[in-house]
């Protein structure tokens, strides 16, 4: 019995100290959450994710052709966003070898299938998380790849994506500059990160879309039959008072 309250005691410290570190670093940026609702930037998040992170990541639990939810055909899949299979009904899988990438980066590479919604904490959502990680890549020569980032030390992933943001550096007071210009400016940078992470999160859940619509239909209804309901009953207790 004492060796199961120890456990437990030493269980519930684990928990705590996670929270707290999870909490640490810089604050989180807010993700720009009317993404969500911009089809053109759902698609656009969906390129830059074929193109940029599915070469070392999978997202074994989405097929290609369930984005035709965003709007794309079919034809316009097959063209423009299957590069890892030939079949429009197969899954998001990347080609890297799992050998090859552990060898290069030390781990593996997670899948990102559910990446936006399992990032979640203290300081945020997991968009919000992610919209401020790729974002806070920076120049750090002492690392294997040549980069770190501020929201996650001593990273294993590489800055996909520093041909379109620059190169930028810390300061001692964790401040990031931008010391190399991209092919894009810092305010489309950001604005394809965030296409880029409501894709992420629309991934995650691809029908949350349709849940809310519905939900808030569902809440209307329920708001008008309980009128309804309300003036029925006055009417069979008139009489009685």
């Amino acid at each position: 019995m004492i060796k199961k309250l120890i456990a437990g005691c030493i269980a519930l410290l684990c928990l705590a100290s996670g929270a707290t570190a999870n909490t640490a670093g810089p604050a989180w940026d807010k993700f720009p959450t009317e993404k969500m609702a911009d089809q053109a930037a759902l698609q656009n998040g969906a390129k830059l994710f074929v193109n940029y992170c599915l070469n070392c990541h999978s997202a074994s639990y989405m097929r290609y052709n369930r984005l035709t939810d965003l709007g794309l055909t079919e034809a316009q899949i097959k063209q423009n966003l299957l590069f890892a299979t030939d079949k429009v009904g197969d899954t998001m899988k990347t080609s890297l070898d799992p050998k090859l990438a552990k060898e290069s980066f030390g781990t593996l590479p997670p899948d990102l299938t559910v990446i936006a919604r399992s990032r979640a904490g203290a300081q945020g959502s997991g968009a919000d998380y992610l919209y401020t990680y790729m974002r806070g890549f920076y120049r750090d020569e002492t690392k294997a790849t040549g980069w770190n980032n501020s929201v996650f030390p001593s990273v294993a992933m590489p800055h996909v994506l520093w041909q379109l943001q620059g190169q930028q550096s810390i300061d001692q007071h964790g401040k990031l500059e931008l010391t190399t210009k991209g092919s894009m400016t810092p305010q489309e940078y950001d604005g394809a990160v965030a296409d880029l992470v409501a894709y992420l999160q629309w991934m995650g859940e691809p029908a949350q879309g349709q849940r809310t619509r519905l939900g808030m239909f569902v809440l209307a209804f329920l708001a008008v039959m309980t009128y309804f309901a309300w003036r029925l009953n006055a009417s069979y207790w008139k009489d009685v008072k």
